[in-house]
């Protein structure tokens, strides 16, 4: 369509025969459209589908109409009928019939059940629908009358006709008459028959108030303004006329001249002071109600136009032409707006500048009017807004565009006009750094950049066909084309990237820059800063506005509901909307928004849907766990979606339909809900499952259970044997007696090795010489001879075939029926464990995290005599402890049961393998063994906090190494590399990792056993590196099962407690000789608090022993007799070698006679507290504290940020997402 001006935008098209009658539903988004070829269409606008035809007219359709609060609609037409239908049973409801001649037009009254209709048989006709009688005809008019039509509020009528007049009637008269619908009484018949005399004599039902004269020509149409007493009414002089009433007359105002043919409709703009006219010369005109000058005109090529209608609520319209109809907006509604930080910035209707504060929920007074930038009904198109000049960029489309850049003011003043205003031509324009902004002509294809005083510094030449340009992140540019979107590097004046996607129209950036969503009218894409393609989705329709929420969750709008859409793609309904909105922001709970009319809106919404997702994508046990424990998100969508995602053990939560229950248990192996729901269900087919899954998880007992449900003897027989449960064997055997189920008999006896009860049950069913065969090969003699007597034969009348020796049936080595044998994990994942309250801290990775003191495992009691990660055995009380001498002999003995992670190798398949193995896996061990260093040190920072990296050097290189083996080829030819790989069966290349040396078990059993030698040895500082080398070692590694993570963070616990416990005793020995300290009593207080603190960490019960009698000596040589007693104590609760407790108890009986301290130490002995792993002194329980995220050591808060003492490496008091050792 040809326009004068760009703004016209069409939202709905339908190809038809002639439209003749238009109606808006004032709610639904739906149109009826009466056509000249007898049928009524029901369209839906907003989709663009046909919803319904009703074809009962016997000809054209001219008048349609909906009601306002009914589900019904009328039309009238060429078969001089008028039918009420119902859209709800989509049936024609009645017929009112009485007009002689053609239908024109059928109005329902606002409030009383009327139908008004004019006909040309020159009559007006209201009509009561309830009734379905004629009230009132209305004579005057001496030509067809095109249309008539009640007024909104009063009580009047007009009319227009072909005779040149414009009639306004009074019906107060017949509202005072018929308002109460009343049955037909013969007076009424009476005064109806009587009507045109009855005018003179004062009838006063429908009385003739004014007639307006002006037209040349026929009228076709008039119509009452919504709350001013205007009249507009359009003819065939091509004139359309404006006339004002007031109580006592009416006068015509103005004409509008513009029409080259028939004006067939008009109407005046419901919201502002505009005239609309339609006419048979192909144009849509609008016409300033002020001056009755022309604003805008819209031309079709071929179809004439018959009618004009506009929306009872919102701002469309529709026009009716030759080849169906249209359905259209003079504007755009979308608000200019900007935001920045917790401020937006819009421009609302009066073309005023306004901020709205999000954390006060306050609009600002006018900061700026915009009154004089591009024409009066033009809104602006968009806003920009730079916070360090606070300056805003406005650009308008009227007049081939415009932009203005404007100063704010800082405190509204409501009258500034921006006397700094600097203008230009341009149809978009943008800041893009501090002090630039960039301005796109497309006349003439350019992108001017601009510096503050609108002086162009750059002129930029963008891909051809370009339509508009948004920001695209610091120094770049989102150029958009109808077939792709650009990012364009302003500095280096090229496309730097580019991506397929046509028909953008809006971009929304995340708020940390990293994500923009790209709209379209039925597509969200999403993109990375680089234009790299995330996701996309379609919608029927139409999308509106969209804004991310902070958690990186894009919430989008329709023109009827608020979506949300996850990076990958999952999307969802967050709510519906009553009208059309336009999102700003989105924070927790709530919405903000503005809406068709500029102002701003709160709106409140449920994101525990999309929160939900969202964490279980990221694995966010954590708040998974909290929305599940105090959410109501059930539903079967949910439920569908957690399976389909492969989490049936979280779905299990939110089911109660046994049936489901029971097959999303099975699906996630939860054999004790399964069996709950069978028995609720007790179906044959569900037991048979049951079974199924029972055996494959080794579970016998619910086997067993099911078996006997399904009665299946001969499966519990063979049950009974396997498991070597020989009592209920038994028990089966004397049932299968019972049931005279002889098979099942014999199978329980042959099970059971009872020859005799085989024999017993041979003679019974007279099957004598099976009997007698199994006598004699079991060697039973008496019983063969008896079988012999009974059968009346003798030995030598009987031919036997050769016997050997009998079979005992096999018997289980180890009878099993007691426990089950697990052979398949059960998938209780780490979710279903925190959901049953057995994980203490959560994770926001795959594992449990460091809580806020250590790796979430309860410290072992000091007495707890549990040997962890190598166990250590008593040993021969006489042999001295080497090095320490000072009790007995400790030796380690190696804990076998450490999983070997498999590690052969495997041929690379070329040099990118490395690459791969970086891309496969979230591990910093895999980015090490890949050489990417860089990305290593990253994740290693997110996860621990990790800050030092020097002391990761060697074991980086050990990895780096240790993945690659080289095979020397050709002299001068580099050599050919293999990877080795971890992961030695896998094919897809999205899956190989690389081999990681010194895995979970080499630690264990090498580098822990040498730890505690050295330490047994009294080599603190080979100890201490030792525990070190484990400590980074385990930072960087990975292993295969959960198991395996286990051990790995024992490990950690182990060698950090190790690590202190040396760090403790090497900084009492650097005190100085004995001698030395106890010369000065501030050393000998602090060698003594040492001592006693070197008793703290909790390090294997032999090992702790050893502390213990090293400070038991020391503070008795010092005389502090109640400390070295409570050591005595501890020792002789331990327990362990001889030599050493009677060494305890000796000092003990000294102690106790005299139990004071002659030195007073900081080390209180019935307290709980931590030791500084920095500074090594106490930390009480209650007092605050800081843990290194990596190894759990704690530290006092005035060493916050610092490197931790124990690792070297991570930063204390950094949290982040916790230890991943598993891909």
């Amino acid at each position: 369509m040809a326009s004068s001006s760009p703004n016209m935008l069409t939202k709905f098209e339908s190809k038809s025969s002639r439209a003749k009658g238009i109606a808006f539903h004032p709610k639904r988004p739906w149109i009826l459209v009466s056509l000249h070829s007898s049928t009524i269409q029901l369209w839906d606008y907003r989709m663009g589908t046909l919803i319904d035809r009703f074809e009962e007219h016997d000809g054209p359709v001219r008048g349609i109409d909906f009601h306002k609060t009914q589900p019904l609609f009328v039309s009238g037409g060429d078969d001089y009928k008028i039918k009420v239908w119902s859209y709800q049973t989509r049936r024609c409801l009645f017929t009112l019939n009485g007009h002689l001649d053609y239908v024109r037009t059928v109005f329902f009254h606002h409030e009383l059940p009327w139908i008004i209709s004019s006909s040309d048989d020159q009559t007006i006709r209201i009509w009561n629908w309830q009734n379905r009688s004629l009230i009132c005809t209305m004579t005057g008019h001496n030509h067809y009358t095109m249309c008539a039509q009640f007024h909104p509020k009063d009580d009047l009528v007009v009319s227009a006709s072909l005779d040149q007049s414009v009639r306004v009637w009074d019906i107060s008269g017949l509202r005072k008459k018929h308002s109460a619908p009343t049955s037909m009484t013969f007076e009424d018949q009476m005064s109806r028959a009587n009507q045109n005399q009855a005018d003179m004599f004062g009838n006063t039902d429908a009385v003739v108030k004014f007639v307006l004269e002006g037209h040349d020509r026929g009228v076709n149409w008039v119509a009452f303004h919504p709350t001013l007493p205007l009249i507009v009414s359009a003819g065939d002089d091509r004139l359309v006329k404006l006339w004002r009433m007031s109580e006592t007359k009416a006068w015509e105002v103005d004409t509008c001249r513009g029409h080259f043919q028939n004006a067939s409709g008009c109407l005046f703009h419901p919201h502002q002071d505009l005239i609309l006219s339609v006419g048979e010369d192909k144009t849509i005109r609008v016409w300033d109600l002020n001056k009755r000058t022309s604003v805008q005109s819209f031309k079709r090529e071929n179809d004439r136009f018959w009618v004009i209608a506009a929306h009872p609520e919102i701002n469309l319209f529709a026009a009716g032409h030759d080849n169906g109809v249209m359905v259209f907006k003079l504007e755009r509604e979308r608000p200019a707006s900007a935001f920045y930080q917790n401020n937006l910035f819009f421009i609302t209707k009066d073309k005023h500048v306004r901020s709205y504060d999000f954390q006060k929920n306050v609009e600002s007074p006018t900061l700026l009017t915009l009154k004089k930038l591009g024409s009066p009904w033009v809104p602006p198109r968009s806003l920009s807004y730079n916070p360090a000049e606070r300056a805003i960029l406005v650009t308008s489309p009227a007049d081939g565009g415009s932009y203005e850049l404007i100063h704010l003011p800082r405190e509204g003043s409501g009258s500034a006009d921006g006397s700094d205003t600097k203008r230009g031509q341009g149809n978009s324009a943008v800041f893009v750094a501090r002090n630039r902004f960039a301005v796109f002509n497309a006349s003439n294809q350019q992108i001017d950049i601009k510096d503050l005083s609108n002086s162009t510094t750059k002129t930029i030449k963008p891909p051809p066909g370009t339509t508009d340009i948004y920001f695209g992140g610091t120094g770049n540019l989102l150029l958009i084309t109808p077939s792709a979107v650009h990012l364009y590097d302003i500095q280096q004046k090229k496309s730097v990237a580019e991506l397929a996607v046509g028909g953008v129209k809006y971009i929304v950036w995340s708020n940390d820059g990293m994500y923009a969503a790209l709209l379209r009218k039925h597509n969200v894409t999403i993109v990375t800063k680089a234009l790299e393609q995330v996701s996309t989705l379609h919608e029927t329709i139409r999308i509106k506005s969209a804004t991310w929420d902070d958690a990186g969750v894009l919430l989008y709008s329709t023109l009827n509901h608020i979506k949300y859409t996850l990076l990958n793609g999952d999307n969802g309904i967050v709510r519906t909307l009553d009208q059309t909105v336009y999102l700003v922001r989105v924070k927790a709970r709530t919405v903000y928004c503005l809406d068709r009319n500029a102002k701003p809106k709160i709106l409140n919404i449920d994101p525990t849907e999309y929160r939900f997702k969202m964490a279980l994508v990221k694995r966010n046990y954590e708040e998974m766990l909290q929305i599940i424990k105090n959410s109501s998100l059930v539903g079967q969508s949910i439920i569908s979606y957690l399976q389909k995602k492969g989490y049936p053990e979280i779905a299990l939560q939110f089911v109660q339909d046994p049936q489901t229950r029971f097959e999303l248990a099975i699906e996630c192996g939860n054999l004790d809900v399964a069996v709950e729901m069978a028995k609720q269900l007790d179906r044959p087919k569900l037991w048979s499952r049951l079974t199924t899954e029972a055996l494959a998880h080794g579970n016998h007992q619910i086997v067993e259970m099911t078996y006997q449900k399904l009665r299946q003897f001969d499966k519990l027989s063979f049950l009974y044997l396997a498991t070597g449960d020989a009592a209920k064997l038994t028990r089966m055997a004397k049932i299968a007696e019972h049931r005279g189920d002889f098979t099942a008999r014999f199978q329980n006896a042959l099970y059971l090795g009872d020859v005799n009860d085989r024999i017993q049950m041979f003679k019974e069913i007279d099957l004598y010489p099976l009997a007698y065969m199994t006598a004699k090969s079991h060697g039973l003699t008496e019983e063969c001879e008896s079988i012999l007597e009974a059968t009346g034969l003798t030995e030598d009348q009987i031919t036997l075939p050769a016997v050997g020796s009998p079979l005992t049936p096999p018997k289980p080595v180890v009878s099993t029926f007691k426990a089950n044998w697990p052979t398949k994990a059960t998938s209780q994942s780490f979710f279903e464990k925190a959901l049953l309250g057995q994980v203490e801290g959560l994770s926001l990775e795959d594992e449990p995290v460091p809580t806020s003191h250590s790796f979430g495992f309860d410290d072992a009691g000091e007495e707890d005599g549990t040997k962890r990660n190598g166990a250590l055995a008593e040993v021969d009380d006489d042999e001295d402890a080497a090095g320490w001498d000072m009790g007995d002999d400790i030796v380690p003995e190696v804990e076998s049961d450490f999983v070997n992670v498999d590690s052969a190798e495997a041929g690379g398949a070329g040099s990118s393998e490395a690459d791969l193995w970086a891309r496969n896996s979230p591990l910093a061990a895999d980015h090490v063994a890949g050489g990417s260093f860089e990305t290593a040190m990253q994740l290693l920072n997110r996860q621990l906090g990790a800050v030092n990296f020097d002391p990761l050097k060697p074991r980086f290189m050990e990895i780096y190494e240790a993945s690659k083996t080289y095979l020397p080829a050709s002299p001068g030819l580099p050599p050919i590399i293999n990877y080795v790989r971890r992961t030695v069966d896998e094919t897809d290349p999205r899956k190989v990792l690389p081999i990681i040396p010194r895995d979970i078990e080499s630690l264990a059993t090498n580098d822990l056993q040498r730890g505690y030698e050295a330490m047994r040895g009294n080599k603190l500082e080979d100890c201490a590196l030792i525990f070190k080398g484990i400590l980074h070692a385990l930072l960087v590694n990975a292993v295969s099962t959960a198991s395996e993570v286990e051990e790995a963070k024992k490990l950690v616990t182990s060698a950090c407690e190790y690590s202190i416990a040396t760090a403790i005793e090497l900084s009492r020995r650097k005190l100085g000789s004995n001698d030395e300290v106890a010369q000065s009593p501030e050393k000998l207080k602090r060698s003594l608090e040492l001592s006693a603190y070197f008793t703290i960490p909790k390090l294997e019960v032999a090992h702790r022993q050893l502390a213990l009698l090293s400070a038991m000596r020391l503070s008795y040589t010092n005389k502090n007799l109640n400390s070295a007693l409570s050591f005595a104590n501890r020792m002789l609760a331990n327990g362990g070698a001889a030599k050493m407790l009677d060494n305890a108890r000796k000092t003990k009986a000294q102690c106790e006679r005299n139990p004071n301290d002659a030195l007073e130490i900081e080390f209180d002995q019935f307290a709980e507290f931590d030791i500084c792993a920095a500074s090594h002194t106490p930390i009480y329980s209650g007092s605050p504290f800081e843990v290194c995220a990596f190894d759990g050591s704690k530290y006092h808060s005035k060493f916050k940020g610092t490197v931790c003492a124990v690792c070297k490496v991570c930063e204390i008091g950094k949290n982040g997402s916790g230890l991943k050792l598993v891909a």
